[in-house]
């Protein structure tokens, strides 16, 4: 009888499309093809096979590294994302501020207060006008 290993968690296992490869990673692999194999084809009379398959490489990797890489169940591009926005957008010292409830109901309580009394002051000098 043969013997399967089934995986506990379900929600780490992705549906293949073809090749044993997921849409995203065909995705990925075709646009580096797309981009890869031109270059070689373009670099290889000028300055060699071994130089232009180094530069195929080099343009490459990037494709195959937004296909496969994957930590904590995000794609490198939102790894990438997080840093930036941690590193550069986000500015360095956040200082922790509270919305107390309680301040907002003083203020509103002393804003009241003050249009109560610019209101009975104007009514005051009516009557006293009149």
């Amino acid at each position: 009888m043969a013997y399967v290993p089934v995986p506990k968690d379900l929600t780490k296992v992705k549906t293949k499309v073809m090749f044993n490869l997921t849409k995203r990673q065909l995705v990925c692999f075709g646009g580096g093809a797309l981009v890869g194999v031109p270059l070689f084809f373009l670099l290889k009379g000028p300055v060699g096979t071994s130089a232009a398959s180094m530069c195929m490489i080099v343009v490459l990797l990037p494709f195959f590294l937004l296909a496969m890489y994957e930590k904590n169940g995000q794609p490198l591009e939102k790894i990438i994302g997080n840093i930036i926005r941690v590193s550069i957008t986000r500015p360095k010292q956040r200082p922790y501020k509270t919305n107390n409830f309680y301040a907002v109901l003083q203020r509103q309580d002393q804003l009241d207060k003050e249009v109560y009394r610019i209101v009975t002051g104007k009514q005051k000098t009516r009557a006293r006008q009149g």
